[in-house]
């Protein structure tokens, strides 16, 4: 017959993470959110400028149903309002053409607009996050051009 023996229990059994482990799984977190965080920022960053640039094409098209209506482009000083509230002197105005107001650029601000314009027969434009001509990245300008 086979006999069994019990053999003493020398070394209890833990439950749980080592210090060392740990420390190797947050370098391994720390080395990841380095790698993958800029790249998620900058895409964050390439949607705003293309959600301008995207609200500006509706705008354009706005202005010109305008145009259409009205025979002429809103003055600068009346700017994209006359898409909203009829302008005085807007004979033929069928708006409201924008159906929840102006809308601000992505980064909360207003859209510029110039007519005649500078770079086209009018011009929109968003100064970007720093909303002040020129810059890069971020800051750079978003128009109609």
């Amino acid at each position: 017959m086979l006999q069994t023996r019990n053999l003493p229990v020398t070394r209890a059994y833990r439950t749980g993470f080592t210090l060392i482990e740990l420390l190797v799984v947050l370098v391994i977190l720390g080395l990841l959110a380095g790698l993958v965080g800029p790249n998620v920022l900058n895409a964050l960053g390439g949607a705003k400028t293309k959600t301008a640039g995207v609200q500006i094409k509706a705008l354009e098209q706005n202005l010109e149903m305008y145009k259409l209506d009205v025979g002429r482009f809103p003055t600068t000083s009346q700017g994209l309002n006359a898409l909203v509230q009829k302008p005085g002197d807007a004979d033929g105005w069928n708006g409201p053409y924008l159906k929840s107001g102006v809308p601000k650029d992505p980064w909360k601000n207003d859209y510029h607009y110039k007519y005649p314009g500078e770079k086209g027969e009018y011009d929109i434009l968003s100064y970007g996050q720093d909303n002040s001509p020129g810059g890069e990245g971020e800051d750079s300008d978003v128009g109609n051009w």
